[in-house]
């Protein structure tokens, strides 16, 4: 394993693929820092033992700041703080929160275009759930709970970590991304049942 990450850095970094290329906030001939914002949506969705909540649509806002981190090629670490709409819905019941996440990224720039660069990214995400509100709804009658209540249901967790993997595509200061964040940790407060929180997301932003 320690060999395969060792070939994989040793490519990225003998690669100048893109050493005398340019776009926006994104300067890959040489080391800087770049800043964005980010706006978008996110289709959610809850998976483990809660039976499998479907996708509920929900809001990304977020400002980001960038480094390139390398002299030699265009790797970069994206970090932000962002805000996130999650939860998950099926027949009767839905589940809905709030986050405030952090990402640590590393994105790598290829040049598809004297115009364009397209830079996939990985890494993982830190999230605080700090409101939200379990909905059961049967017929004209509903019952609205806490989202973190283990006292009248299953009762989630504040605090979640994911992994992210996405690509995005820069023009000039215009920048969109696409990806799928999926659950790490078990955000479920019973022993006897476990809750994983992902989602797709697409967002829209400007570098500088």
């Amino acid at each position: 394993m320690k060999k395969f990450f060792a070939i994989i850095a040793a490519m990225l970094l003998s690669v100048p693929t893109f050493a005398q290329y340019s776009s926006g906030g994104f300067d890959l001939d040489k080391e800087n820092m770049y800043y964005g914002i980010r706006i978008g949506m996110n289709g959610a969705s809850l998976s483990g033992d809660i039976d499998g909540l479907g996708t509920k649509v929900g809001l990304n806002l977020a400002g980001v700041i960038g480094l390139h981190i390398s002299s030699t090629a265009p790797v970069f670490l994206e970090s932000g703080l962002y805000y996130t709409e999650r939860g998950g819905k099926k027949n009767k019941f839905s589940i809905s929160y709030n986050n405030l996440e952090i990402p640590i990224l590393i994105k790598y720039g290829f040049k598809a275009t004297d115009d364009v660069a397209v830079l996939p990214f990985i890494g993982p995400v830190f999230s605080y759930a700090f409101s939200g509100k379990y909905k059961f709804k049967d017929g004209n009658s509903s019952v609205e709970y806490g989202a973190f209540d283990e006292d009248k249901w299953t009762g989630l967790k504040r605090a979640n970590m994911s992994f992210k993997l996405g690509c995005g595509v820069e023009y000039d200061n215009l920048y969109l991304e696409g990806g799928y964040q999926f659950g790490i940790t078990d955000i479920s407060k019973s022993d006897d049942a476990s809750i994983h929180s992902n989602a797709f997301f697409i967002n829209f932003g400007v570098n500088f």
